[in-house]
């Protein structure tokens, strides 16, 4: 039986473009509308595009994807090409010349884990968008997470490549689903304790030089009837706690961890339960995000 994804979630999909040889690419996921989203950004270092149109004092705005990609600060590029598909469809915000569609992104740093030189591309996200299906997620060293990698707070010798993981539960009458890039500078622990990565041995001081640049990405989608944006941050904040209960040490100032939560749908839940289960589905995609990669 194939392990339950975030696209369980009645109206997402998930697509990716994994380039290999250069050991980076991109993810998209897109979402019933429309939708409600929040993010929430606990790490120091963050590198991202179109998260004012998310923030507290702006007027909700529904969500036309989301992409997470390698490549740092140069990736966040790649959006530019899900925009123009996204546009073709005459989906977006509506303004007087025509809609201008909303795709709010985040990048993870890979640039010294494969080709420095070689960044996703606007070609690359309209690749992962069209190629984005509501099958289970595919899971490990693909898309945004190719080139992810975790345990960089030993530098080089604790380091070990982690990559895309993703999880789902049902809660009352809603799913609830998450997908993550795991980039950490952090080793990653099981809910029980259990470390998956690192050595033990080693001290935890190496937190300078150029292994110190990481972000995780959390995307939460949920078809619970939600339209009060602070019970969604809610959301965000038990993703959050999820991060910080399997990776150690994670909101780092070299980390750019962020969280996004998107709702759209009309099914009946128990806030309280949703966020429970929030938590458990961002430590299983986590968990599953390294296991996956060593498969």
């Amino acid at each position: 039986m194939a392990e339950r994804t975030i696209t369980e979630v009645p109206g997402v999909q998930v697509g990716h473009q994994t380039n290999l040889e250069a050991r980076t690419g991109v993810t998209v996921v897109t979402f019933p509308e429309p939708n409600v989203a929040v993010v929430d950004v606990r790490g120091g270092a963050p590198g991202t595009r179109e998260l004012g149109v998310l923030g507290d004092a702006i007027k909700p705005i529904t969500v036309n994807a989301l992409m997470f990609a390698g490549g740092s600060a140069f990736g966040l590029g790649a959006a530019q090409g899900i925009m123009e598909e996204i546009e073709k469809e005459g989906r977006g915000a509506p303004t007087p010349a025509g809609p201008v569609p909303i795709v709010p992104a985040a990048i993870i740093y890979d640039l010294l884990v494969g080709r420095a030189d070689v960044r996703p591309t606007p070609d690359d996200g309209r690749e992962a968008y069209l190629a984005r299906s509501s099958k289970p997620v595919v899971m490990g060293a693909v898309g945004a997470g190719t080139g992810a990698t975790v345990g960089k707070v030993n530098g080089a010798a604790g380091m070990s490549a982690a990559g895309v993981g993703s999880a789902a539960r049902t809660v009352d009458e809603a799913t609830i689903g998450a997908l993550v890039v795991l980039n950490a500078i952090g080793d990653v622990y099981d809910l029980s304790g259990n470390r998956l990565t690192g050595d033990p041995t080693l001290d935890g001081t190496a937190t300078d030089g150029p292994f110190a640049s990481n972000t995780t990405l959390i995307a939460l989608a949920t078809d619970a009837n939600i339209e009060d944006r602070n019970e969604l941050r809610r959301l965000a904040v038990r993703a959050h706690d999820a991060l910080a209960a399997t990776v150690r040490p994670s909101h780092t100032r070299y980390d750019g961890d962020t969280a996004f939560v998107v709702a759209g749908g009309r099914a009946d839940a128990d806030l309280d339960l949703l966020g429970e289960a929030a938590f458990s589905v961002v430590a299983t995609a986590i968990v599953r995000a390294v296991l996956s990669v060593a498969e």
